[in-house]
């Protein structure tokens, strides 16, 4: 299996093209030894709807947002450099599945027909808080990269702290 740490940017709390909100952009990380296997794509809006305060997060404004690219083309681009980049079954990690992931899944199925990483994803903070006993462990620390709200970075810096799990004793091979 290969796995992939996904941060998702948006201007609003759940994806959908009537009443919903759209995803800004998203970032990838293959996790490997080296992390030097990343994706990164804008999109533009995909409902008439946003929440200023939640797309100020992403740095964007919402003139900026409408020029990027077609969500199709994106998503497309995601789905081939996973399909490209993957050996055995691509399995997704994130920050905040919950959030992260419908966004990735509504709009893979939407514009795909397909979620490459299938029915779920796994949630790095859970994984830390198991291996510490400690339901309330400060996982974060374990980041380098800065959180910038930009996704590559985030993912980035949770792909550095899924590193760091691996090394204190999870069991976790990276292809």
């Amino acid at each position: 299996m290969s796995y992939y740490v996904i941060d998702v940017e948006s201007d609003g709390p759940y994806p959908a093209h009537a009443f919903g909100y759209s995803m800004v952009c998203l970032g990838a990380v293959k996790v490997t030894s080296e992390l030097n296997e990343t994706f990164y794509g804008p999109t533009k809006p995909i409902s008439k709807f946003y929440e200023p305060s939640a797309l100020a997060i992403s740095g964007f404004n919402r003139e900026q947002h409408e020029t990027f690219a077609d969500p199709a083309e994106t998503i497309q681009d995601l789905y081939d450099w996973i399909n490209e980049t993957t050996v055995g079954r691509p399995v997704m990690f994130s920050d905040n599945p919950a959030y992260d992931w419908q966004f990735v899944n509504y709009y893979s199925h939407y514009y795909i027909g397909r979620n490459p990483f299938g029915w779920s994803a796994r949630r790095i903070g859970d994984i830390w808080c198991g291996m510490k006993s400690d339901a309330y462990y400060k996982w974060k620390q374990h980041r380098k990269t800065k959180h910038t709200h930009n996704p590559v970075d985030d993912a980035m810096g949770n792909a550095e702290a899924l590193l760091k799990l691996q090394k204190e004793g999870f069991k976790i091979k990276f292809k």
